[in-house]
């Protein structure tokens, strides 16, 4: 014990204000200067670990304080993954995943097995658990390929999902080797691991959504929402560890489970994800490094042979793995090279196994020392791997997801020119107001930073109870799009009528579109109906939505979208139709689209480039429809694509659609979209085919069909 003269503290420290002083000083610290010399900082964060951890400078213990935040940081990683995959994507690329998940498993069980049973002359029991220490990975390079805005590209896609396999037939491994080796191996041992995974995955998969949307649909306040989030993790996980396989899979189910619960981008995913990425999975990388001892590598030769054989089945396969995965597949090369950087790590999965393999303790020598399961060496070179590993993968990593970044980004650029997107929330009820902005949010084109705007309109008397009720309003819109990390202008306008005031405002802005919140109780009111086809309809460039929301848009199951014959033909129809793309990917909601047969085969065609998860039912008349609506069920929403008197998709029964709203579907959300009629005269295009970032592509398709 190392004594300091400074308040006579002792190493490791063990005042819990010191420590975690100086936990946040490497967190803070690592990325600031490891981003100068282009070093990931994961990589970082491990290194610092095992400087001031008890194999290095002892400056900290690996306690139990570390362990739990770390462990709550290992079950993050695995929750982000499943929270933020595609899952239109993932029933895609289902077959490719799988693909991938058996190339990863097998490729490196099979050169760990040669290598164990022939060069290292292990038992075959401990062989085969030698063996699937390589198979499982931990995506611990996944927090960096996200904040580069590529998790949705097929790559990252199919390894995840591959993630997702091989960890379970790792852990599966585990167990079955585990049960043998104490002897209990049968058909009860079978049955009982089979029957308890498939009820966790059913009450994860299954119930789990149910508790969540009650939840979400009965509690607003944000902070319970996300102790809620911790809770699923946490509970998901003891589930897992229940039926026999490890917590990280309980943890990636539960996010598959939440998946459609937390929209990419709402609020409460900013939550998640900022909370994660600043402490908890630092935590985690910081406790991973604290494992490391780089002096038994110069103890013994042995370790270093066990290490390198472990290096080479684990890298080697994994690379193998990728390679036949690209080739497979057709995937680009940087595609091939980012599913080899996220699935080289080695930590999570194979520190578990290692750790259950030393302890289990098979006999003893002669002597009395213990004869165990994976030996000593295992267990140090192993710490190796996951250095060297983790070293890796947090290289290779960035550097193919930083160049798929820029491809897609110059794809962009090179791509029609940018299409303006003004959206401008027209608020004037307090209850209307976050639900308005989630929406906006929702709507919006991902690389729309700026362009995004509330107006409150003051009559002209300026009765200074008004101006104060407005600039409450405002500040709640701002602060609820704050929330999720997206800045919103805000404006005061006074003028005696409110639809000058929003007319002028869309021509100063250049707005592109309109959204309109209808009130609970009243729904469409006669002067609202009025004001709507007399005063915000008469913007002929602008794309107005009329939006009534009674539940949060995280809970909606199911859009029904009714699109009208001839809407096609409308100058901005693509620019609606783009809206409501965006809802589905970006809320992960299924959406069915109602629809004539010469509609229909446009849509099936966009939707081979940009994928979501669709139905598409042929609407023989528009009546068909109205029923269709009239009957929809709980937890689903209505869109409707309307048309002003005159244009070609215009159908007279369209004036009944506010009758027929409020009578049938005033407990459920609806959003009705005038798409505008007019081209704009500085925009020859389509407008929808501009630059819309991840939905771009929907603009590619467009083009080459209508061009």
């Amino acid at each position: 014990m190392i004594l300091l003269s400074i308040h006579n503290l002792s190493l490791p420290i063990e005042d819990p204000v010191l420590k975690f002083l100086l936990v946040l000083v490497i967190i803070l610290a690592a990325p600031l200067l490891l981003n100068k010399i282009k070093v990931p900082h994961l990589l970082g964060l491990i290194i610092a670990g095992a400087i001031i951890g008890p194999n290095g400078f002892n400056v900290l213990s690996r306690d139990s304080s570390i362990v739990v935040t770390g462990t709550t940081g290992l079950l993050y990683i695995m929750f982000l993954a499943g929270l933020e995959i595609d899952m239109g994507d993932f029933k895609k690329n289902k077959w490719k995943s799988l693909t991938f998940g058996i190339y990863t498993f097998t490729v490196p069980f099979v050169l760990g097995y040669l290598g164990g049973y022939y060069l290292l002359h292990f038992s075959m029991l401990t062989s085969i658990l030698f063996a699937s220490l390589f198979s499982s990975h931990t995506l611990i390079a996944y927090p960096l390929v996200s904040k580069l805005g590529i998790a949705k590209n097929k790559a990252v896609n199919i390894t995840v999902g591959g993630t997702m396999i091989t960890d379970i037939l790792a852990l599966l491994v585990l167990a079955v080797i585990v049960g043998m080796s104490q002897g209990d191996v049968g058909t009860e041992f079978w049955v009982k691991l089979s029957v308890s995974f498939i009820v966790f995955a059913l009450i994860v998969l299954i119930l789990f959504p149910i508790i969540g949307r009650w939840f979400f649909k009965k509690v607003d306040d944000k902070i319970s929402q996300y102790i809620f989030v911790l809770v699923m993790i946490y509970l998901a996980a003891m589930l897992a560890e229940l039926a026999g396989v490890e917590a990280i899979i309980g943890a990636f189910f539960a996010g598959l489970a939440l998946n459609r619960l937390i929209p990419h981008t709402s609020s409460l995913m900013n939550r998640v994800e900022f909370v994660g990425n600043a402490i908890f999975i630092p935590f985690f990388l910081i406790s991973v490094g604290m494992l490391i001892d780089f002096k038994v590598f110069f103890k013994s030769w042995e370790t270093l042979e066990v290490a390198g054989i472990m290096l080479v089945a684990s890298i080697g396969g994994k690379y193998l793995s990728a390679v036949a995965t690209q080739k497979t597949f057709r995937l680009t090369k940087e595609e091939g090279k980012l599913i080899f950087g996220l699935s080289s790590a080695s930590a999570a999965a194979t520190l578990a196994s290692v750790m259950v393999g030393y302890n289990i303790i098979l006999s003893e020598t002669e002597t009395g020392e213990p004869v165990r399961l994976l030996n000593e060496h295992v267990l140090n070179g192993s710490i190796l791997l996951i250095l060297i590993s983790c070293t890796i993968s947090s290289f290779i990593s960035m550097a193919s997801a930083q160049k798929i970044a820029e491809s897609d980004n110059e794809d962009t650029v090179s791509g029609n020119s940018h299409e303006e997107e003004n959206i401008l929330l027209a608020i004037n009820h307090e209850e209307t107001v976050e639900r308005m902005v989630n929406l906006g949010i929702l709507i919006k084109a991902h690389s729309n930073t700026e362009d995004f705007f509330a107006l409150n309109v003051i009559n002209e008397d300026k009765n200074e109870s008004s101006v104060k009720n407005a600039e409450k309003l405002l500040h709640q819109a701002a602060d609820a799009a704050a929330a999720a990390d997206v800045k919103l202008q805000t404006f005061k306008r006074y003028d005696n009528d409110v639809i000058n005031g929003v007319n002028n405002v869309i021509k100063e802005q250049n707005i592109t579109d309109l959204i309109i919140g209808l009130e609970d109780e009243k729904g469409f009111s006669p002067s609202f109906v009025y004001n709507l086809y007399n005063g915000y309809l008469q913007n002929d460039d602008v794309n107005v939505l009329v939006y009534h929301a009674a539940q949060p848009l995280s809970t909606i199951k199911r859009y029904a979208v009714m699109i009208p014959e001839n809407a096609h033909q409308e100058a901005g129809f693509f620019h609606a139709l783009l809206r409501v793309w965006n809802i589905a990917r970006n809320s992960g909601a299924t959406v069915a689209f109602y629809t004539p047969e010469n509609i229909l085969d446009i849509l099936q065609k966009i939707i081979k480039k940009a994928n979501i998860e669709a139905e598409f039912i042929i609407m023989n008349t528009w009546q068909d429809g109205e029923k269709t609506a009239a009957q929809l069920k709980d937890d689903e929403a209505l869109i409707i694509f309307m048309a002003k008197r005159g244009m070609k998709s215009y159908i007279p029964r369209m004036r009944l659609i506010p009758e027929l709203l409020n009578r049938y579907l005033s407990n459920n959300n609806y959003l009705l979209i005038f798409p505008f009629s007019e081209y704009d005269k500085n925009s020859p295009e389509i407008r929808s085919v501009g630059n819309h970032g991840d939905f771009m592509e929907i603009g590619n398709v467009i083009q080459k069909i209508f061009k």
